[in-house]
């Protein structure tokens, strides 16, 4: 019997551990899902065959260690900051490893170790990262097959709600790591290149420059920049392209609303507000604006942004509730935690909500000398708050390796990417089959 270790029970992991205690009987395996909160742990295997649930520190070196040498196979589903460490035990105890998070310097170090070893370490193996590459790379290796000529790349990603759990004016909830939300775009500028230019957005005008993307049967979203697209000329093989760039997709209105927060500081994550406990949101809205007390917060709001309190950005702020009088709740923060803790409020997954993950690649390439531009997307509806859209794009691109590399079809060894067709074809293969479908058409 081969034992996987699941390290990590948190949203993304609900899809990934169903699909192994589905597949257990059939395939002879044991799996221990660990987390550090043990009833969430144990409310994902409910019902599951051949399931255990575990608590362990896992970043205790001795817990780890011990928790990993006892399984044939580990999926490391903690922040990405604690990856290296598991990924050393593994190695060094002759594990195979994935991972859903980008590969880091560090790790791409361990490819000698890992080979000596005998083990993958499999990373960038979810949504984006994950199944971006392996939708992207098959019609990328199958164009340069036919003798074309890539010009350029563009890939969009968005984990956004479904049409009918829609309800609310942002047209989004959360649907993974609202911290994450709060913080995107920080740490640098968006970097990529379009027409042989190089191009640079600063943090504070990234929400500013957006694309439209046109989707059949979907409403326009509206793409910012990823902060790095110029490294995937190498990943992909495109050194030579003239451009490429990756982004993240809402719906239309959602940028210029999240502009507002970005514009007033209220994204920062450098340092701790002062008299937190007793705080409202207004107050908290407030201590952004200036010392004004004859115009109200409002007023000063809308003179800051340069709006009125009839547009849609103004309605936005509203109904998040960030003028109301009531209490933050939180003990301490830095404004983006206090600014979490009020969007988490209202742009949460509802009891039976369905979230909705959305990709859109484009591809401009010459072929037989004539020009070409061909269009793929992916739409994947999840089945409630648990079992959502995310957590079916992140965990069942893992769940299909783990089958293959514990049957003995995947066997490639190292610090890996799924840019391989060894890794991507069965992988693709298998998400088509469970609905998670490209569709292309050729534009021109």
């Amino acid at each position: 019997m081969k034992k996987i270790l699941i390290i990590g029970a948190g949203r993304s992991s609900s899809s990934l551990i169903k699909y192994l205690g589905d597949h257990a009987i059939q395939e002879n395996w044991s799996i221990t899902v660990s987390d550090r909160d043990l009833s969430l742990a144990e409310e994902r295997i409910q019902g599951l065959d051949n399931c255990v649930a575990q608590s362990f520190d896992a970043l205790n070196p001795t817990e780890r260690e011990e928790a990993i040498e006892s399984h044939d196979l580990i999926v490391s589903m903690l922040p990405a900051r604690f990856h290296i460490g598991v990924v050393e035990d593994c190695i060094r105890l002759k594990k195979n490893i994935i991972t859903p998070s980008y590969v880091t310097e560090e790790i791409k170090a361990l490819d000698d170790s890992a080979k000596e070893a005998g083990v993958i370490v499999l990373n960038e193996m979810g949504l984006d990262p994950g199944i971006d590459h392996m939708s992207a790379m098959k019609i990328l290796d199958e164009i340069k097959e036919r003798g074309g000529v890539i010009e350029g790349f563009k890939s969009f990603t968005g984990g956004l709600v479904a049409p009918e759990s829609d309800n609310n004016p942002w047209n989004y909830k959360f649907t993974w790591n609202p911290r994450n939300v709060v913080l995107a775009g920080q740490g640098g500028a968006a970097e990529y290149i379009r027409k042989g230019k190089y191009k640079y957005i600063p943090y504070h005008k990234l929400f500013q420059r957006t694309e439209t993307i046109k989707i059949e049967g979907y409403s326009d979203f509206e793409g910012y920049a990823n902060r790095d697209s110029l490294k995937y000329r190498a990943v992909y093989g495109l050194e030579n392209i003239d451009t490429i760039y990756r982004g993240t997709l809402r719906k239309k209105g959602y940028a210029a609303a999240w502009d507002s927060f970005v514009q007033l500081g209220m994204t920062d994550d450098t340092y701790n507000l002062e008299g937190v406990p007793t705080m409202t949101k207004r107050d908290f809205l407030n201590s952004f604006l200036t010392y004004n007390t004859g115009i109200s917060v409002e007023d000063k709001l809308c003179e800051r942004l340069s709006i009125t309190t009839d547009s849609e950005v103004f309605k936005k702020l509203k109904w998040l509730g960030i003028f109301d009088k009531t209490l933050i709740d939180l003990n301490e923060a830095t404004p983006a935690q206090a600014l979490q803790k009020i969007m988490e409020e209202k742009l949460s997954l509802d009891a039976g909500d369905k979230d909705m993950i959305v990709m859109w690649h484009q591809f401009h390439y010459i072929l037989n000398g004539e020009k070409h531009v061909l269009e793929s997307h992916m739409v994947a509806i999840g089945e409630d708050e648990i079992y959502t859209g995310m957590a079916k794009t992140v965990g069942l691109p893992i769940a299909i390796a783990i089958k293959h590399i514990l049957n003995g079809t995947m066997t490639m060894k190292g610090v890996h990417l799924p840019i391989h067709k060894d890794i991507y074809l069965p992988v693709l293969k298998e998400l088509s089959e469970l609905g998670i479908v490209f569709h292309e058409r050729n534009v021109s």
